[in-house]
């Protein structure tokens, strides 16, 4: 398993010269691009690297897989962690809010399926995110009605299963399946599978929002009042439409409503 530690300074992000010897922390992040990619840039990497430097903090990100980050965290590692839901017991002190995905189910435009919640999975082979039983509301109490279910941490063999129609639709964030499919379709006839296929994304959830734990409180507080003075000047707006924009082709508008 490869783990991935990018440090994100002050002059890697053109920032000014007066933060160039902030103290740097240590993020435990998930390895989930285009949220938070292999190099440090990434849509939720990007809100939390704008949001520290505002607090006149630097960032080092050490990737590892969903989930794992947290029990790294627990256990010791880091300063902090990203994408924590909201409200999960975790040591150090919880932020605010700061970054939501949309979930929903992307399947093959047609595939003949008309999806618009939940219940119109009934009957169908699903594969989704590792953990996503325990985070998606209303998904435990559901599963028993798919003709198959199963959770992988990896994304890639997940659209692979569904270009190659042995599931009929993968639950997981729209952006994040987006990218695996750009990937896919990038690598042409290597990838294995026909990734010209158009799909759809429907979001049958409501967002799930994710906060972050320090092991500061402090800095926990710095980094609320931060993430929200970048809020109210929309320069986290900017970055949300920014990446968002990148896979519109498949997002279209149902993508927490933008």
């Amino acid at each position: 398993m490869k783990f991935f530690t990018v440090t994100m300074t002050a002059a890697a992000l053109a920032l000014p010269i007066g933060t160039a010897h902030a103290e740097t922390l240590k993020i435990m992040a998930a390895d989930l691009p285009p949220m938070v990619n292999s190099d440090g840039t990434g849509r939720e990497a990007e809100v939390v690297s704008s949001v520290m430097q505002h607090c006149g903090y630097d960032v080092s990100f050490e990737l590892q897989p969903f989930t794992r980050h947290w029990a790294s965290f627990d256990s010791g590692e880091g300063d902090a962690v990203m994408t924590v839901p909201t409200g999960m017991p975790m040591a150090g002190t919880q932020s605010k809010t700061y970054v939501s995905y949309q979930n929903g189910v992307s399947f093959l435009a047609d595939s003949g399926h008309n999806i618009a919640s939940l219940a119109d999975l009934n009957g169908m082979k699903i594969a989704a995110f590792e953990g996503a039983s325990g985070i998606l509301p209303g998904l435990s109490e559901t599963v028993d009605s798919f003709a198959s279910y199963r959770e992988m941490a990896d994304q890639e063999t997940q659209s692979k299963l569904l270009l190659g129609k042995r599931v009929d639709g993968i639950l997981g964030d729209g952006m994040l399946f987006a990218a695996y499919m750009t990937n896919l379709r990038d690598a042409g006839a290597t990838s294995g599978v026909d990734a010209n296929q158009p799909v759809q994304f429907r979001a049958i959830f409501e967002p799930s929002n994710y906060a972050m734990n320090f092991r500061d409180a402090e800095i926990a507080a710095k980094f609320d009042r931060c993430f929200s003075e970048l809020e109210a000047d929309g320069t986290i707006a900017k970055i949300n439409t920014k990446w968002v924009d990148k896979y519109r082709d498949t997002l279209a508008d149902d993508y927490l409503s933008m």
